[in-house]
């Protein structure tokens, strides 16, 4: 008679760290939904510009995650090597993101789309101080195959709830992106960033690094920069993961103006994307039990193959189609929403392991 499988974590670990994911989840949502519409419709810069103001910096983000990344493995510290990162990085995630809604009194074009790019490094590197450290406690809190998957799933539950609230809550408080609300987008801003701050604390006092992985790294930025180039698992994860996420950032972009300039359903938004969130939040398990049963490669082959037949589909719709049609195939895309929440994450941090077979040492941050 086999053994049971030991479990490293309890249920309360499971919440307080999938609970982290809610202040990333809010923050990333908020700014692909809405921070172009807020750019354009708001502050009133000109659309060609407010997407090159947002693409210049974009550019800062593969700059520093891996100098932090990198940080986090040389720390050592009472809490461990991650941990510390979510203490002292809350607030200035937290005040960051808000900055980020604040209109200046500027008029000029060009200096309007110079103060963006500026708050939004700064945003950038403060949310990477803490999300880096955050993505690389996964491995370091279990070392078990199939309860990383459990443990991102919880992550992901979280993730997607958070991604239901950032999507439906702020016309609750913004009403309509015009320049005389800008007080209320700032409002909303400030009210997420906290709701997005706090989670982290929490976090910080649910979770303990496992003490065999507390020393820190030794290697130079060479050495963890070659040992991660050199993990073949990681490097097909994470082109998996980039291009995945590459299609749901521009989705999530693009997806209100479509709504609003192409079906005419603005007022039904929060509608379309509760059916979206909700319905992969509900499918989450299935995923789960999938790649326990089969393995996380055929998950997410299946899970991506089928939400690409219902985007193909939704494209094609027209203007005037039944509501009860879009209500369907927003249902439809959540399953395939859920598979590319849960399943890329799931495989990353699989990796480490052959990281650690290969070179003797753990590079969870690089």
């Amino acid at each position: 008679m086999s053994e049971p499988k030991r479990s490293y974590l309890s249920l309360r670990n499971k919440i307080l760290y999938g609970l982290g994911d809610t202040g990333f989840s809010l923050t990333s949502t908020l700014i692909s939904v809405y921070y172009l519409l807020f750019l354009t419709d708001v502050v009133g810069l000109r659309p060609a510009l407010a997407g090159m103001a947002m693409m210049i910096a974009k550019q800062w983000d593969w700059i520093n995650d891996p100098i932090i990344g990198y940080i986090s493995d040389h720390t050592s510290s009472r809490w461990g090597r991650r941990r510390p990162f979510l203490l002292f990085g809350f607030i200035p995630f937290g005040l960051s993101f808000t900055l980020l809604w604040w209109k200046p009194p500027l008029q000029n074009q060009f200096w309007l789309a110079a103060f963006y790019v500026g708050a939004y490094m700064l945003y950038d590197a403060a949310a990477t101080f803490v999300y880096m450290p955050y993505f690389a406690l996964t491995p370091e809190l279990t070392p078990d195959y199939d309860e990383r998957t459990t443990l991102t799933t919880y992550r992901m539950a979280f993730s997607i709830l958070g991604s239901l609230i950032a999507f439906t809550v702020p016309w609750f408080i913004i009403e309509s992106f015009r320049p005389e609300n800008s007080f209320r987008v700032w409002l909303n801003g400030a009210v997420f960033a906290l709701m997005s701050a706090l989670p982290l604390l929490l976090t910080f006092f649910g979770t303990q690094e496992r003490h065999d992985l507390e020393e820190a790294d030794a290697s130079s930025l060479r050495e963890s920069i070659r040992a991660v180039l050199g993990n073949r698992p990681f490097m097909l994860s994470i082109g998996l993961f980039l291009l995945t996420w590459l299609a749901i950032n521009v989705i999530q972009a693009v997806l209100l103006y479509f709504l609003k300039y192409w079906l005419h359903l603005e007022n039904q938004g929060d509608l379309i994307f509760a059916i979206i969130f909700v319905t992969a939040l509900l499918i989450l398990p299935l995923w789960e039990w999938i790649s326990r049963h089969s393995n996380k490669r055929r998950a997410y082959v299946g899970g991506i193959a089928f939400w690409c037949v219902v985007q193909i589909v939704l494209i094609l719709v027209q203007p005037g189609t039944r509501p009860m049609v879009i209500y369907t195939l927003a249902a439809l895309a959540g399953i395939g929403v859920s598979a590319a929440h849960v399943l890329p994450w799931a495989m990353i941090p699989d990796a480490i392991e052959w990281d650690e077979l290969q070179t003797g040492k753990r590079h969870e941050g690089m």
